[in-house]
């Protein structure tokens, strides 16, 4: 796979804390079993998945305990560990899965470090690049996120975290937690199809503050289909040799230069190909038509 790692350093690099990370990583959530609950269809596949991405220089890989649950976790840990020094694993917490698979509030400061404790457990590590307080609802920033993100900055004192991110947040969240703390990285839907979190892309950018976009090809469905059944994508990735997958993944790439990509996959052919997004170049024209057909969030 040496064209990938071709591709991503030619994506080059962008600081995560106290890291500094390829721009294109890994999201390991579709490892799990369908609706991201019980085991993956095809466990050998899975670990073979997250060894062929750092093998093609892949150093950042998002994953949650909740996954599975800890069913991603633990294939992380026996695909990579000893994980190699320069892997930033990234997780998130204030969620939990029930018997039946419901995804959950998790979100007490107390459960907050539940959650960072039980990720750190089923990857077997003593120490993550960063943990995401992911909100689990739209509700104002007030006392309670506050507490929130107390519990956080209390495990990176501990030395449990190295840094501190923020995920499905507004950018009153944000501008209230960078008050408070140093936030290293924030993680919203955003592409092609949805971007109304450009005003949190733009406080990021400005900040210095990584910006990773989850469903980075669309969510819910037909926002995925809106783009990978684009007739525009279609046409440009004609003209520049490349899929409507890879067009969209370049399109963020080359939207900011402190956007991290974490596409996820559970085949190691998608994994190339999401990996060689990295090394598709988008021309002046091109932006103008996908400007034109994907118009930015008002």
């Amino acid at each position: 796979m040496s064209g990938s790692v071709h591709d991503l350093e030619r994506a080059g690099s962008f600081a995560l804390g106290n890291r500094r990370v390829r721009r294109v990583g890994y999201g390991a959530m579709q490892l799990a079993g369908d609706n991201v609950f019980g085991p993956p269809r095809d466990r050998d596949e899975a670990l073979r998945v997250l060894r062929a991405a750092v093998e093609s220089g892949v150093n950042h890989i998002d994953t949650a305990e909740y996954y599975g649950p800890g069913v991603v976790n633990e294939l992380i840990r026996e695909a990579l560990h000893p994980y190699p020094a320069d892997l930033a694993i990234v997780s998130k917490v204030a969620a939990r899965r029930d018997a039946d698979g419901a995804v959950l509030p998790f979100d007490e400061p107390d459960q907050l470090r539940q959650g960072i404790e039980d990720n750190l457990a089923t990857l077997g590590t003593s120490r993550l690049a960063a943990v995401n307080l992911r909100m689990v609802d739209r509700s104002a920033p007030g006392k309670r996120f506050d507490a929130q993100l107390a519990s956080l900055v209390r495990a990176r004192d501990e030395g449990l975290i190295d840094g501190i991110g923020l995920s499905n947040i507004s950018r009153q969240h944000l501008l209230r937690a960078v008050d408070q703390t140093e936030i290293v990285c924030v993680q919203n839907l955003f592409n092609l199809a949805d971007q109304s979190s450009a005003d949190v892309l733009a406080e990021c950018t400005e900040r210095g503050i990584a910006f990773v976009p989850f469903c980075p090809l669309g969510w819910p469905r037909a926002a995925q289909n809106k783009i990978l059944t684009s007739p525009v994508l279609a046409a440009l990735g004609s003209r520049l040799g490349a899929s409507p997958a890879q067009i969209a993944l370049a399109w963020l790439l080359d939207l900011a230069p402190n956007i991290l990509l974490i596409p996820g996959t559970s085949t190691r052919t998608h994994l190339t190909e999401n990996l060689h997004a990295a090394g598709v170049e988008l021309d002046d024209a091109s932006r103008t038509e996908l400007a034109a057909y994907f118009p930015a969030a008002k």
